[in-house]
């Protein structure tokens, strides 16, 4: 009987959820995490309260708050910042590093790590940034306001992911790791054009000093004491020769987060924490403390680590601090028919809502016609539109930009008017695209058959490539009945012989079993070594034994490489071929194991060999056996099934 991992029954004592529908509605959002929709709630609850700061009847408190400076003296050197210019060059610095950091992650371990799986996405991410500016200087051709192009070109991800989680398709799928790449590539983007375009005048000095620092920061990796003091001073020091040199200074946090290294943890450093651990445990004393600690910091890269540390005050404190500073525009009358009357405020809306829409789904599109890249399984058009919508949503650095582009304060308002109604009309854009695409194509239509086609090149397959018969599962190592499965595929396999290929696809399901994603990228590092399913047997026949020093002695003992074995291990190439298996059984609302899928369609009920026969024959695609042939007491093939 196939098993179904479900949360416990309410009774009827409990008491019911405040707002039920609400919570209904973003339980279902599979796929976001509570961390995106919590940054962007309060993202959303910063611009309202900025815009009822601005607007209440209270005089000019909002701008006089704002503009009230801060002085720092030393001997005859003063550096003064108003406090928007201290959130937008100075808190903004951290949010640009956190950036910086995904960025570098990115490209060397996740979704853009590989050309073949980056293509789509960089495409699109750098139409999405080029159309808008074409639209926009379209409409704002000449005069102060052409120089503002570049309000348009970004997309805001805290409130990209917020309103997908909110209008999105129930199961994101592919289409949440599409934008994520397109928005990495969007902020590089962005980051280049405020660097070449927003620079007004630089003094060669202080940039050297600055470069000297960033060497510095740089040598860091070779430091083994006193890490986190000096990447403090020398950060401070490219701060502020960065700020001396009149090039913006939010620049160096990106600048220092691409000189920080980052790589997956590695073996002899976790098992030198662990030691150090032990001996700590055994002997409590403040030298084997600050050890153990060394060496679990260690063991993971510092790109993770600061990436770890700094992301919760980017999203739920520097965000909504600089949306509180930057989107506080005075809706008065006058305000709003200037804006209404204002090539600049349409250019802005143009710019974004259909810049990014045309720009990401058209290049979207001729990729694929042209063959040169393709979507993965459940990435339609139609779902990449409605995420195109959204990426209209161009909020932290489009507001950022119109602070460096826009000098007259009549203008900035018009922009920032732009900006907001872009936002909303985006957000209403993408919810009507993503309810007629569903409504075309219903998602529980999508959960009944095959999201993705077997593929010989990628996938792991038992018998003929070319067979006519298919028999898919989505397991999971440390599953035991996922284990116990594997008689009733063997007996299939007898059955069939050489009609039928079997394909197995990966499902961990890691709030049950902790190792299960561990073993999925060993079985994927053996079969970079040809050697899939001599491993997936024995990892089945030792559930209770899946740690890392236990899959290296299994690969041991089928001669494997093991310093390649390990390696393969934390690629990115097996760590995203395991979690594109996740990812399009999260398509199909697969979320449990074994889970079979029969000739291409979902199988449901038990899996018992002589069920699984009768479904094949049941398929339309498998003759009657003939007397002495498979299924009537023929030989068994071998190496069948798993075991």
């Amino acid at each position: 009987m196939q098993q179904t991992h479900s949360a416990p029954e309410v009774t009827e004592g409990d008491r019911s959820p405040r707002f039920p529908r609400l919570r209904e509605l973003v339980s279902h959002r599979r796929g976001f995490s509570d961390s995106e929709k919590t940054a962007a709630a309060l993202l959303l609850v910063a611009t309202v309260l900025a815009l009822v700061w601005a607007n209440l009847p209270l005089g000019s408190s909002y701008d006089d708050f704002w503009h009230s400076t801060v002085s720092l003296q030393v001997g005859t050197n003063t550096l003064g910042l108003d406090f928007r210019s201290l959130v937008n060059e100075g808190l903004m610095t951290l949010f640009f590093f956190v950036v910086g950091l995904e960025v570098k992650r990115e490209f060397a371990l996740g979704e853009l790590s590989t050309w073949s799986r980056a293509v789509v996405p960089v495409s699109a991410a750098i139409a999405g940034l080029a159309i808008p500016a074409v639209i926009f200087l379209l409409i704002n051709g000449s005069g102060e306001s052409s120089h503002a192009w570049g309000v348009v070109i970004s997309s805001d991800t805290a409130f990209l992911l917020g309103a997908l989680a909110i209008v999105g398709p129930r199961l994101p799928g592919h289409l949440r790791t599409f934008l994520l790449a397109l928005a990495v590539v969007d902020d590089i983007g962005a980051l280049a054009v405020i660097a070449i375009f927003y620079t007004d005048e630089v003094h060669i000095i202080p940039l050297i000093v600055a470069a000297v620092a960033l060497v510095g920061i740089w040598a860091m990796r070779y430091v083994t004491v006193a890490q986190g003091p000096l990447y403090v001073v020398l950060s401070i020091a490219v701060w502020v020769a960065l700020l001396a040199s009149g090039v913006q200074p939010t620049l160096g946090g990106v600048a220092i987060a691409l000189l920080i290294p980052v790589y997956a943890p590695r073996r002899r450093e976790v098992e030198r924490a662990a030691e150090l651990s032990r001996a700590f445990r055994q002997s409590p004393n403040p030298v084997y403390a600050q050890a153990a600690v060394r060496g679990l910091l260690n063991s993971v890269s510092v790109n993770d680590r600061l990436h770890t540390l700094y992301i919760p005050y980017t999203s739920y404190l520097i965000l909504p601090v600089f949306a509180l500073a930057n989107a506080g525009v005075h809706l008065s009358p006058e305000t709003l028919g200037a804006a209404i009357r204002s090539p600049l405020t349409w250019g802005v809306v143009a710019g974004l809502v259909v810049g990014k829409l045309v720009g990401i789904t058209g290049i979207t599109a001729l990729i694929r016609a042209m063959k040169l890249g393709v979507l993965a399984p459940g990435l339609t058009l139609g779902r990449v539109g409605g995420g195109a919508a959204l990426s209209g949503i161009g909020f932290t650095i489009s507001l950022f930009i119109i602070d460096l582009a826009i000098d007259d304060p009549q203008l900035q308002d018009e922009a920032r008017v732009g900006v907001l109604a872009a936002s909303l009309i985006a957000f209403l854009l993408g919810w009507a695209v993503f309810r007629i695409v569903d409504r075309v194509q219903p998602p529980s239509r999508m959960s009944l058959v095959l999201a993705r086609d077997v593929d010989p090149a990628r996938d792991h397959i038992r018998g003929p490539v070319d067979a006519p018969l298919t028999l898919v599962e989505y397991g999971d190592f440390e599953c035991p009945f996922c284990s116990r499965a594997t008689g009733s595929i063997d007996e299939v396999r007898a059955h069939f012989g050489d009609s039928l290929r079997y394909v197995w696809r990966h499902l961990p399901l890691t709030r049950v079993h902790p190792h299960a994603l561990l073993a999925a990228r060993a079985s994927e590092a053996a079969a970079n070594q040809g050697k899939f399913f001599e491993l997936a047997p024995l990892m089945f026949g030792h559930q209770d034994a899946l740690e890392l020093d236990d899959l290296l002695g299994y690969a041991a003992s089928l001669d494997l490489d093991l310093d390649r074995f390990e390696e393969d291990m934390r690629s990115s190439e097996v760590v995203s071929r395991v979690r594109d298996d996740a990812i399009d059984a999260e398509l199909m609302d697969v979320h449990s194991t074994p889970t079979f899928f029969i000739c291409g369609k979902r199988h449901s009920g038990p899996y018992d060999a002589a069920t699984l026969i009768r479904e094949l024959y049941e398929s339309g695609q498998a003759s009657a056996p003939a007397p002495g042939g498979p299924g009537s007491g023929g030989s068994t093939p071998q190496n069948a099934g798993l075991g």
